[in-house]
């Protein structure tokens, strides 16, 4: 689906369909369809998925109750008090994506439930059940299907690579892997408040692949890097938004682009919500260029580097830039 065509920017959309039916001439297909778009723009998105719409629909009401609580009851569950921070209510204003733009959203991050560990590791934080019937339950259900949709597409990205199809597998498939879900709130704003807010500023991601389930409202951009210009990614209906993260990037000796994008303030009548999916893989997994991502002659750009100590760095910066505002 073309955003401009006279400028070459495509954000592909790919039915993967067939590899979940095992169709292997189809999946050799969409393997190469998935090389093509992680290499430019580094966004597409997929549609043909198993996540069932009454799941997507059910998710939305119930984030949208969630958001409807008093700031009271929110900010009870704010991040401030999980532990490691890994967990709960960010207000808006939490973080800071882009120079002096404060992210005008809210959200709310939940994760598998673990004991204290290590860093991002812990219990979720929920809303009272009386105060919110069934948002607990429909976060649980919707997390636990759309991590193993990203498992899928760790697949495929694998054989994208010509790689072995699981070879990612014991990274984002792990009982002890990283991985969020984070639900966003962006209120609506006007065309004067959009001039000097963002819903979420201009940023790569820090990981390595993300799923993104947004709703009809649209703000989400894609930065164009040979004309230097923005340009939005259209709602697809049922369709999930996938990009490349920085740390795919790393790996794939640049190969596969992590692509600057952002999030306006909604011009609306209505707010703009979203829930996204970053799956990190193992805290202790190196990354470090995968050997057959390096052409003949050429030099690793990364120094190798841990997924926590990546992480820790991204995240460090991004809160203390919010902290400073």
């Amino acid at each position: 689906m073309a955003i401009n065509q006279s400028l070459n920017t495509i954000i592909p959309v790919i039915d993967i369909s067939g590899y979940l039916a095992g169709d292997l001439p189809r999946t050799a297909e969409i393997a190469n369809e998935l090389n093509a778009a992680c290499c430019a723009p580094g966004f597409f998105q997929i549609v043909g998925h198993d996540i069932p719409p009454e799941l997507r629909t059910r998710l939305f009401d119930k984030v949208t109750q969630f958001y409807d609580l008093p700031i009271t009851k929110k900010s009870a569950l704010s991040r401030s008090l999980s532990v490691n921070g890994a967990r709960g209510y960010e207000a808006v204003g939490a973080v800071t994506l882009e120079g002096d733009f404060v992210d005008q959203k809210e959200g709310f991050m939940i994760g598998p439930e673990n004991p204290p560990g290590r860093f991002l590791q812990g219990p979720n934080l929920w809303p009272e059940e009386r105060d919110c019937p069934g948002f607990r339950s429909t976060m649980e259900e919707y997390f636990a299907s759309v991590r193993s949709l990203s498992v899928k597409m760790f697949r495929l990205l694998a054989l994208s690579l010509h790689l072995d199809e699981y070879c990612f597998d014991a990274f984002v498939n792990s009982r002890d892997s990283i991985s969020m879900c984070r639900a966003h709130r962006y209120p609506r704003g006007t065309i004067e408040s959009a001039k000097h807010f963002r819903g979420t500023g201009a940023h790569t991601d820090f990981g390595a692949m993300t799923l993104l389930l947004q709703d009809d409202i649209g703000g989400l951009e894609v930065f164009h890097r040979p004309s230097s210009t923005w340009h939005p990614v259209p709602y697809v209906q049922d369709a999930y938004i996938v990009n490349i993260g920085d740390m795919m990037e790393q790996w794939t000796n640049g190969r596969y682009m992590s692509t600057l994008h952002r999030v306006i303030t909604p011009i609306s009548n209505k707010d703009r919500y979203s829930v996204v999916l970053f799956n990190e893989g193992l805290l202790d997994q190196v990354i470090e260029c995968i050997p057959t991502c390096i052409e003949p002659g050429e030099t690793p750009l990364y120094g190798p580097t841990t997924v926590e100590a990546h992480l820790r760095n991204r995240y460090g910066h991004t809160y203390e830039e919010a902290e400073r505002n």
